[in-house]
């Protein structure tokens, strides 16, 4: 059965994951890998781990500059982030745009005073064109590609993409550790309920479907685009589970302008890899599994520092009413006919 992620907040060491964390700490762990830093770091945006661009006294080979990523402690197991590493080696060796870890010293994970963490390369782009259409058959081609290796073999390391995992969990956290307001919480936990109901209902109507090696978390700002085309980057999500989690995440307006968008999607999708279109009912559930993972998400690192400060209108009077109404939404939107193919 495939390792799942460690609920930070259910372990008594994860008030404060990264106290020990210092910018010395972070120029002693690159050294410690053969790179010395010039004295320069700045943290880059991201919550769930800690990630640093570091500027090198000596540009060559790697560039003017790397980025660090120090995994947050007891989230994954190292076989699970090698399972990472290995994946995007994979995609590389078939020259597909991802980004992999460098290995320095023999190895793309290393340990420095209880951190482990990565090196890459930095890359330079803005985020993708989502609005063009030729940008999303462009895109639609590399994830294509991806999914044609991702499809070869299973993880066996990282975990699926299921309602358990992504939907019911994160609802039981956030019910048993008081973070809805009491008198939001009936009407919470009834719409929460029957979201899920929706849900099952339609992974039920979707009958048996293809769990293949996903990126698992491909949204734009997960891709680098320049005059090479887009990179793919921040694999630390990618998990087993239905290829259209790889796509619906670029979708956005109205049903007639998702269905156009995904469209130009396929047509790029399937010039290396068939898509299966009774994915496409798929959809409406995964956003609304997205949906619970988040507020879940958030709810279980709220005792590392950074959560607060990252996220000060959670657990906020407005943050659930919103949730509640977003997931009455949802529950509407999955009982509509699944997406069509628009144009």
């Amino acid at each position: 059965m495939p390792a799942a992620p460690i609920a930070l907040a259910d372990s008594p060491k994860s008030n404060q994951p990264y106290a020990g964390l210092t910018p010395d700490t972070v120029l002693n762990a690159l050294e410690s890998c053969g790179l010395r830093g010039d004295g320069r770091l700045i943290a880059l945006n991201s919550y769930e781990n800690r990630v640093y661009q570091l500027w090198l006294e000596e540009p060559e080979p790697f560039g003017a500059s790397v980025v660090a990523k120090f995994y947050r402690p007891e989230r994954w197991s190292t076989a699970a982030i090698l399972e990472e590493h290995a994946f995007v080696a994979e995609l590389v060796e078939r020259e597909i745009p991802a980004v992999p870890p460098l290995t320095l010293n023999g190895r793309t994970l290393h340990e420095f005073e209880g951190f482990r963490f990565s090196v890459t390369p930095r890359l330079s782009g803005r985020s993708p064109e989502l609005d063009n259409a030729d940008v999303l058959t462009w895109m639609g081609r590399f994830i294509g590609r991806i999914h044609a290796i991702g499809e070869l073999r299973p993880f066996v390391q990282r975990p699926t993409l299921d309602i358990q995992t992504f939907g019911v969990e994160p609802r039981e956290f956030l019910l048993a550790n008081d973070f809805v307001p009491a008198d939001l919480l009936p009407a919470w936990s009834s719409v929460s309920a029957m979201a899920l109901d929706g849900i099952r209902a339609i992974f039920d109507r979707a009958g048996t479907f293809k769990n293949i090696r996903l990126h698992g978390d491909c949204h734009a700002s997960n891709v680098l685009w320049n005059n090479g085309g887009p990179h793919f980057v921040d694999f630390d999500d990618c998990r087993m589970g239905p290829a259209v989690q790889d796509l619906w995440m670029m979708l956005s307006g109205d049903r007639e302008a998702m269905g156009q968008q995904m469209r130009s999607i396929i047509s790029g999708y399937e010039d290396f890899c068939e898509f299966d279109d009774n994915e496409l009912g798929l959809i409406e559930a995964l956003r609304t599994l997205r949906l619970l993972h988040y507020s879940g998400w958030i709810a279980r690192r709220w005792n590392d520092p950074a959560f607060p400060a990252a996220f000060p209108w959670f657990n906020t009077q407005r943050y659930w009413q919103d949730r509640v109404l977003e997931l009455r939404e949802q529950i509407s939107a999955m009982q509509e006919p699944a997406l069509r193919l628009a144009g």
